[in-house]
């Protein structure tokens, strides 16, 4: 029934997007009719009455073809302080009308992408010349000549800032058509396994933000659900200053999202479609006008990753040994979609008030199933069945975004204030099952085991954040600011236990719960910078005031927890000379537990295998020290650089694994003393010639953890490796090739070890169309490689655990660009508000 469910809720929403795609269609022809009638409209007869204002007309042609340039974007100045004051967008002739602009001096700006811009100074429109005609205007193809060949500029995959390392989204092509996590797959300290959940230089302990603001989803679940076309750069903070929130232990992934600036119509829409029933598509639409900005985006995503299993565990009872062996397939159904809209309302010059909100369905499915052999050394008993396995988890979530800025000057002295609430309800409903089987695996009608477990939850976000910003010199800067959190979740959890001769399921109240979770936080920071000589440096200090209560209805007690932190930073840079600069940073960081590991309601994973949670965890507290160096060559884009760090966690937060006297698994969660992690990493990225990108890193550490478990040392240690390389072969302007390759080393845990992983991927990107097209042909891990191992042992048991992830995928990706689409990256939440001194800018 549950997968009838399944299969019923699929096609009703592969139906509704149907129907939406068609209004969607409609939509974008009924708003390019309007933003063409616009561009189009003749003028108006003449008024006797001078109402002071007159009108700008001309046409924008193509200088080397001499035809007229559709779409093109013109943007109208004010001579005196060059403050926009309004714009448009030509016709299908290339011309173009702008009407109603007061009496005054002028200069016209006209752009198209992929074109120099192109300056009308001296325009004056006055009583005896209300109309202006500025002729003809011709936009010359911004490219370099290189020997025989025209290469459009291009910018580096990767860049680095004094606090951070910038990823070029639209440089990663192996990327399109995917999610967050496929771009993170090319990027220097980061990690991602064939599962998509991501690490950070070894850590998964970071927190994930969009424009600078938390996400609904957390961690790896966000970056699984945001398309990688939606982004403009994914920026990688290692070690934050005070001015971010010190969640995460090893740093920050912040989201910079697209956002198009330029007047009139423009948008993109993006499909893709890949081999084994994989779909994905996305649109965004942007409409500027003098003092409004609105813009509208919708994704869609329904896709099966296969994969397959195998488990290996033995059991050690004095003279006997168990095994348990487990071999079957694992599919991940993720499906979705969203809606997101807002407008930026330009108060003046100096103050822009935005509104912006989003709405959406996450759907997660898991499907699995196989045979499992149950057996004893000596002799005994003989068990074999079939398992299976089925999840159906469903989040309902919306946000909404207030923000004001408020600018003084020019340089830099302003006021930000920000407002955020998330709501989002869900179900989890999962069902385990085994059945007795014979030596052939061949089913029986009865069950060896069978329980289902239907969970509802209800979140609720609320952020406020009030920033000011002072610059007292050209190089010093002070900052300060108050943030606050105020967090809630209630779970219920009912647990059934299927009666197989009433054909029924009936209630475990056991395994039944209900948890109320509330945490609040409010923090206040402040940073000093500035700069002598070539030294740049930043301090800065946050407090942070948590206050938590969980109450759980099989606790007696409520776990509480009231404390008062303090988070130091310290950031400096160098500069040697032109081309090779030095920086060192420090920071304090925090892992707060998730809800999950709070929990001690016993999770049920199958008849072998229980798992806890703990509500007495402690937080681990992370202190985090980096110095770096980056030396460039010449005026190409090719540098190299060597970052050193180092990363001391104390209440360091693990899982374990013990045998009960019943012969059951139980999982744990605790806080063990200490892990360490230091190490190198080097990235290089070399620019040849134009037609040839490497870009390449490699990082080595040594872990270690330390503890006790049961009154046993549980301190293990080792070297851990990885590396990664991205290739890109440049044929034309148009067209590129890309080879992506990654590698990552064993490393241990507290009760063992995880194994070794290898893939590549190739792309091929061909542009049509004055690059308004794009297609793209992704073929990811073609040798069939990717895959996860994990061991795990004790005094009284061995086991392993090995995970593949569907091989020999193939993506076709389409891309078109509506009007003269360009991205911009946004600059009114987070994405600017790391540091930027002097020679820092790498």
């Amino acid at each position: 029934m549950v997968l009838i469910g399944i299969k019923q809720n699929e096609n009703n929403l592969k139906t509704a997007m149907k129907h939406l795609m068609k209004l969607v269609l409609s939509g974008l022809l009924l708003v390019g009719a309007l933003a063409y009638a616009k561009a189009d409209t003749p003028e108006k007869s003449t008024n006797p009455d001078d109402d002071g204002k007159g009108k700008i007309i001309g046409k924008i042609v193509d200088k080397e073809s001499t035809s007229p340039m559709e779409f093109a974007n013109i943007a109208v100045y004010t001579l005196t302080d060059s403050t926009l004051i309004t714009g448009g967008i030509t016709n299908e002739n290339g011309e173009f009308e702008i009407a109603d602009v007061a009496y005054g001096d002028y200069f016209l700006e006209a752009n198209f992408i992929g074109f120099d811009k192109t300056n009308v100074n001296n325009i004056i429109l006055d009583r005896g010349n209300r109309v202006y005609n500025i002729g003809a205007v011709s936009l010359s193809p911004s490219t370099v000549a290189i020997g025989a060949i025209d290469v459009v500029a291009d910018r580096a995959a990767v860049e680095y800032k004094l606090d951070k390392k910038v990823v070029n989204v639209s440089q990663v092509i192996s990327a399109v058509g995917g999610t967050a996590v496929d771009v993170l797959e090319n990027t220097p300290s980061i990690q991602v396994d064939i599962e998509g959940n991501v690490s950070l230089r070894g850590s998964g302990n970071f927190t994930v933000l969009i424009d600078g603001r938390p996400s609904v989803l957390s961690g790896s679940d966000a970056l699984r659900q945001i398309p990688s076309s939606a982004i403009e750069n994914i920026e990688i903070i290692t070690n934050p200053s005070a001015k971010y929130e010190p969640d995460g232990t090893a740093g920050i992934i912040n989201l910079v999202m697209k956002k198009n600036s330029m007047n009139g119509l423009n948008g993109i829409v993006n499909a893709s479609i890949g081999t084994g029933e994989k779909y994905r598509g996305d649109f965004m639409l942007n409409y500027r006008m003098e003092k409004l900005n609105l813009f509208f985006g919708a994704d869609w995503r329904d896709e099966i990753n296969n994969g397959e299993m195998k488990i290996r565990r033995e059991t050690y009872y004095n003279d006997t040994t168990e095994f348990l062996n487990m071999d079957g397939d694992r599919n991940w159904i993720r499906g979705g979609h969203s809606f997101k809209a807002g407008t930026d309302w330009y108060l003046s010059n100096r103050s822009t008030l935005t509104f912006s909100g989003e709405v959406g369905v996450s759907e997660r499915s898991n499907e699995g199933g196989g045979r499992t052999e149950n057996f004893f050394i000596p002799a005994a008993d003989h068990i074999y069945s079939i398992s299976e396995e089925t999840s159906v988890r469903k989040n309902d979530y919306y946000t909404l975004n207030m923000n004001f800025q408020q600018k003084f000057n020019d340089e830099g002295h302003r006021l930000e204030a920000s407002a955020f609430y998330s709501n989002e309800t869900g179900t989890d409903n999962e069902t385990e099952g085994e059945i007795l089987a014979d030596a052939d695996f061949i089913p029986s009608d009865d069950y060896l085991s069978r329980v289902s477990t239907f969970e509802t939850e209800e979140e609720q976000d609320i952020r406020l954040k009030l920033d000011y910003t002072y610059p007292f010199s050209e190089d010093g800067r002070f900052e300060a600011g108050y943030q606050g959190r105020l967090e809630s979740e209630l779970e219920e959890l009912e647990f059934r236990d299927f009666d197989q001769e009433s054909g029924s399921w009936i209630i475990n109240d056991e395994y039944s719960s209900a948890t109320d979770f509330q945490r609040d936080i409010h923090a206040v920071y402040s940073t000093y910078s500035n700069k002598s000589g070539k030294l740049a440096y930043m301090a800065g200090l946050r407090g942070e005031l948590t206050l938590r209560e969980i109450q759980n209805s099989n606790a007696t007690e409520t776990s509480s927890l009231n404390r008062f932190d303090l988070f130091p930073t310290a950031h400096f840079s160098y500069q040697v000379n032109k081309t090779a600069d030095l920086t060192a940073s420090y920071s304090r960081r925090i892992n707060r537990p998730s809800g999950r590991d709070l929990d001690p309601t016993p999770n049920y994973y199958n008849r072998y295998t229980i798992r806890f949670g703990n509500p007495d965890l402690k937080p681990e507290y992370t202190n985090s020290y980096e110095i770096g160096m980056l030396k460039r060559f010449g005026e190409t884009r090719s540098y190299v650089s060597a970052d050193l760090f180092r990363r001391v966690t104390n209440n360091k937060i693990d899982r374990t694994e013990e045998r009960g006297d019943d012969g059951i698994f139980y999982l744990y969660t605790d806080n063990f003393d200490k892990d360490y992690a230091t190490g190198v990493e080097f990235t290089g990225n070399l620019s040849y010639k134009e037609w040839l990108i490497l870009n390449a890193s490699v990082n080595v550490f040594n872990y270690k953890i330390t503890g006790d478990l049961n009154g046993e040392s549980i301190d293990q240690e080792s070297t851990n490796w990885g590396g990664r390389m991205n290739t890109t072969f440049k044929f034309s302007p148009s067209s590129r090739f890309q080879v992506t390759a990654f590698f990552r080393g064993s490393s241990v845990s507290a009760q063992g070890e995880t194994g070794a992983m290898f893939f590549t991927n190739f792309s091929y990107r061909q542009e049509f169309w004055n690059n308004k097209l794009a297609a793209t042909v992704s073929f990811r891990d073609p040798f069939g490689t990717a895959r996860f191992e994990r061991t795990t042992y004790g005094d009284d048991f061995k086991s392993s655990f090995r995970m593949q992830r569907e091989p020999r995928v193939v993506f076709l990706t389409l891309s078109y660009k509506i009007n003269n689409f360009k991205e911009e990256r946004r600059s009114n939440g987070g994405g600017d508000s790391g540091m930027d001194m002097g020679g820092g800018d790498f």
